[in-house]
């Protein structure tokens, strides 16, 4: 909760559940990462929060973008991005996609399949492409790699194919899972690609990008490394694996940037207990599951709330959203515990959520409208 946020909620009272972004906060994250890894160029994963406010605030401070699909790569162009500074990143693109983007000016595309490689290769001639490589997520709360990513012989075989077919085989790629705690993760997954990447040189290949991804934690309710220490981690991997010869690097930062910028404000729908026996209250929110909070899947991102009776006594929780649909439930197994106190009508907050909660709300599920947004 930034002082801006905290001003903004209680001069405004803004009506809830709403999502309130302090675009100061983003750009503080922004130069932090261009401090810690000044040898990289990075490129926002629009898909965290692609609101104009974001975007244009990004723009501003000469960042390069990942965009997920065509709606994304046009957004960050009405935002004044170059198409040079744009990278569709996701490696599963429609044809029609690849043909905008690539008749917007966009150059740089992401692939893992010789079928995804064949459609670049038709509708984007010439262009610049990067293999994503299947690396282990341990670590993350958020994994990502079973979906995305191919094995590094299958890579050497598709990036050799890409001159083949009249694209610039650029680079390689990973991602070590979002919500990334662990720093090993990233010195294990540049050592996997620092292999391929030589193996590539020598098989004469005009390799010369390593893009690590995004992963950078947000604190949510316990500690993470700070980026400092990620970066410490990833400097001294590819120091050891590359040498002197550093090729292009690349980093692809979305939570990071604008997680801990937001925070969600909730009314208290109802307190109750389910069963006469047993100590722990039931909270409904007015923001669940389908309302933003998706990531509370498997309980695994776990968000800080704060209630107007902090410091009070406490008790054990479950916590919920408001819709009828019983998957509509966000912890009920991570030891919540909520002030005693705390009655229905009252507000909350969930911090760091400025990330991965706007776009994951749903059109009107229940009835319910999407949260409302503030960026300040």
């Amino acid at each position: 909760m930034t002082p801006k946020i905290a001003r903004f909620l209680a001069e405004r009272q803004p009506a809830t559940p709403c999502l309130v972004v302090d675009t100061d906060r983003v750009a503080e994250n922004f130069r932090a990462l261009r401090r810690a890894l000044p040898l990289a160029q990075i490129y926002y994963a629009v898909k965290a929060n692609p609101a104009p406010a974001v975007l244009d605030r990004l723009v501003t401070l000469g960042s390069r973008f990942d965009a997920a699909g065509i709606e994304e790569v046009e957004a960050c162009l009405a935002a004044g991005a170059r198409p040079a500074a744009i990278s569709f990143g996701n490696t599963i693109k429609k044809v029609s996609a690849i043909r905008r983007a690539h008749a917007a000016g966009v150059t740089m595309f992401a692939f893992d399949s010789i079928e995804e490689l064949e459609k670049l290769a038709r509708h984007a001639p010439g262009s610049q492409v990067y293999c994503r490589i299947l690396v282990e997520n341990e670590g993350a709360d958020w994994p990502l790699s079973r979906k995305f990513g191919t094995t590094i012989e299958t890579a050497r075989d598709l990036m050799l194919r890409a001159g083949e077919l009249g694209l610039d085989p650029f680079g390689l790629s990973f991602h070590v899972g979002s919500q990334q705690t662990s720093t090993a993760a990233y010195e294990a997954a540049i050592g996997r690609v620092a292999m391929l990447f030589t193996d590539l040189k020598d098989a004469g290949v005009n390799v010369r990008m390593v893009n690590l991804g995004g992963g950078f934690p947000t604190r949510y309710r316990d500690d993470v490394p700070d980026i400092d220490q990620f970066a410490s981690a990833i400097m001294g991997a590819m120091t050891e694996h590359f040498g002197n010869a550093l090729p292009e690097m690349v980093v692809e930062p979305g939570r990071f940037i604008v997680g801990d910028a937001g925070v969600v404000s909730s009314e208290v729908v109802l307190v109750c207990h389910r069963h006469k026996d047993d100590p722990v209250r039931w909270v409904y929110l007015d923001i669940g599951r389908f309302g933003g909070l998706a990531e509370t899947e498997g309980e695994a991102i776990k968000y800080r709330i704060t209630t107007p009776h902090d410091g009070g006594p406490t008790g054990p929780v479950a916590i919920a959203g408001p819709t009828c649909d019983g998957a509509d439930i966000l912890y009920e197994k991570s030891n919540y515990r909520l002030p005693l106190a705390l009655a229905g009508g009252e507000r909350v907050e969930l911090l760091s959520t400025g990330a991965y909660v706007s776009t994951y709300a749903s059109q009107c599920f229940n009835g319910f409208a999407p949260l409302e947004e503030h960026y300040i």
